[in-house]
Formats: C-alpha cells, sequence, structure tokens
C-alpha cells in the first residue's frame, strides 16, 4: 500500500468519525430536546450562523495543509468588512464595495506570506503580529465606534432568502466546492500539499516555494475577506471586535476535521462535516440553556481528541500497510 493509499485510508476513517459524533449528537438532541432543536426555525438558525466561520475556517486549513498556520484572519476579516461597509455608506456600488474588501483581504494575506517566505518567519508569529496590525488598522480607520447601518440590498446578503432556504447557506456552498477544487484539482492546490508534506523536498522539486507560500496566504487573506463581507452583512455592522473568538474556533474546526497540524494532509470534506458538527454542539447548548464555561470547556475537550483521533488513526494506517507488506 502507497503512501497515498495510506493517507486517503486515515482520511476516510477520520470522516467516518465525525459521522458518527453528529449522528450521536442528532439522537442525544432528539431524546433531551427533540421537539425543539428538530423544527425548521432551529434549522434556519444554524444555517444564518456558521458560514461566516465556516469560511474563515477554509483559509486556516489551506494555511495549516501547507505547513503553516493564519492567525490574522479575523483581522483580515474585519478589515475587510469595515471597507466594504465605509463604501457602502459612502453610496458606492455594493459589486464595488466587494471587490474592493476581497482585493483588501488578499493583499494583506499575500504580504503575511511575503513575510513569512522571504524572511522564514514562522507564519505563527508573523500571522499574530498581522492580527494585531489589521485590527488596529480597523480601529484607526473607525476611531472605535462601529459601522453601522448599512442598506437593505446589502444587510440581504447574509440574511435574505432563496425561497425557503437562507441564502447564504448557497454562498458556503459555493466557496466550499472552489475550494475543494483548488486543493484537489490544480497545480497550485497540489503544491500546497507538497510544500507542507516536506518544505525541502518541495523546493529542490522546483517548486516556487515563495510564490506556493505567498499564493496560499493570499487565497486565504480571499476567503477571509469574503467572511468579512458575510459576517459584515450579518450583524449590519463592522468593527474590530467582530468574531474574536473566531480563531480559536477556525482552528478546533480544522483540526478536528482531520487537517495535519504539521501540514501535509486534510481534505474539505473532513473541514466541513466539522464546521456543520461543531454548529450542531454549539445549537445544542443554546437549546440547553448551557453556561459558556461549560461551551469553552467541551470545545477544549473536543481538541484534545482531535488531536489524539489523528495520532491513533495515523497508527491504525501503519499497522494496515504493514501487514499488506509482502514477507
Amino acid at each position: 500500500m502507497n503512501n497515498t493509499t495510506k493517507t486517503s485510508k486515515q482520511r476516510d476513517d477520520h470522516i467516518v468519525v465525525l459521522f458518527g459524533m453528529m449522528i450521536f449528537v442528532l439522537v442525544l438532541m432528539a431524546i433531551l430536546k427533540g421537539k425543539t432543536y428538530f423544527t425548521m426555525a432551529n434549522l434556519r438558525s444554524m444555517i444564518f450562523q456558521f458560514p461566516e466561520y465556516g469560511v474563515l475556517s477554509f483559509g486556516m486549513m489551506a494555511c495549516m495543509i501547507a505547513g503553516g498556520i493564519d492567525l490574522s484572519l479575523v483581522g483580515i476579516m474585519n478589515l475587510s468588512g469595515v471597507t466594504a461597509a465605509l463604501m457602502i455608506k459612502a453610496g458606492l456600488p455594493i459589486p464595488l464595495a466587494i471587490l474592493a474588501a476581497l482585493a483588501v483581504g488578499t493583499a494583506c494575506g499575500a504580504f503575511n506570506g511575503f513575510i513569512i517566505g522571504s524572511l522564514d518567519i514562522p507564519a505563527m508569529l508573523v500571522t499574530l503580529c498581522g492580527l494585531e496590525v489589521y485590527s488596529g488598522l480597523v480601529l484607526a480607520i473607525t476611531g472605535g465606534p462601529a459601522v453601522n447601518n448599512m442598506t437593505d440590498a446589502f444587510k440581504n446578503i447574509a440574511n435574505g432568502f432563496v425561497g425557503p432556504v437562507p441564502g447564504v447557506l448557497f454562498i458556503f456552498i459555493a466557496v466550499a466546492l472552489l475550494v475543494a477544487f483548488v486543493m484537489k484539482y490544480t497545480i497550485f492546490g497540489h503544491n500546497i500539499y507538497f510544500l507542507g508534506s516536506n518544505k525541502k523536498a518541495a523546493r529542490y522539486s522546483g517548486i516556487d516555494t515563495l510564490k506556493t507560500i505567498v499564493m496560499t496566504h493570499a487565497f486565504s487573506g480571499l476567503l477571509g475577506a469574503i467572511s468579512g463581507v458575510i459576517i459584515t452583512s450579518h450583524l449590519n455592522s463592522a468593527k474590530s471586535s467582530n468574531g474574536s473568538t473566531y480563531t480559536l474556533l477556525s482552528l478546533l474546526i480544522v483540526v478536528l476535521g482531520g487537517v495535519n497540524p504539521d501540514g501535509g494532509k486534510g481534505k474539505v470534506i473532513g473541514v466541513t462535516l466539522s464546521i456543520v458538527l461543531l454548529q450542531l454542539i454549539a445549537n445544542a447548548f443554546t437549546i440547553m440553556r448551557a453556561p459558556d464555561t461549560l461551551k469553552t470547556f467541551t470545545n477544549g475537550c473536543l481538541l484534545v481528541v482531535a488531536l489524539i483521533l489523528d495520532v491513533v488513526l495515523e497508527k491504525r494506517a501503519l499497522k494496515r500497510a504493514s501487514r499488506t507488506i509482502p514477507s
């Protein structure tokens, strides 16, 4: 069995585990609060909530598969959101405001990647500084108060419906499909996996590692900007403190979704299932009126479980491989 087959089998096992956890949550809530939990109103409520941090998590996923991390995503998200909000308040067309927000997010990500790749500084340090810089820029631009009261057309981006379905769900699905296509079917996506698996080997194989790092973080910044447009539309407000918990949440999602913290491994489907699972759990806590301390404790436990699960599945894959080697 080759390494690709082993990795694929391990990730498939991880996806099965995620499905099992989702079924467990659904069955448990059917027993405890079935009449409240399984309603169309509650389903719509969940759909409105997860796309903003779900899209953000795809950006974190790309950087982690490349062997890095992006802790600046929330700052990029809010800077992009403020950019769109101010342009809309100034009376500029919504498409132009969104394009400007996407350009800002992409530029911020590319800047992170250039510093990381050209100076060989750890991504954690660069992006942590980036979080402070971009959040500080938001405060400097707004002077502190939030930018509120955008047009109804802009608010409908994240709060409107397509028939009975919240429109933001289609945005999330489109982004997920785009990320899956990029990661699986493009040379750029393959280079991300190769870079995360072995940076030195990637360099010797002829891959422009600086270009790949810059493009990966630019891609992450673009996804952060999309998340910024969604959250600004959803809340009808843009400020530096929006999504303050999303950095740790996105880390939890990608690790729980099967992305290897050391890089080189991970699938969009796993991260997507992790996003849905975390939303199911968060909504269950809300309905059960659980204290925030319990939510934080549970998220911490899930992160530990995810890390242990990754190690266990890796060992199982190695055992399978050893049994297939002819004596």
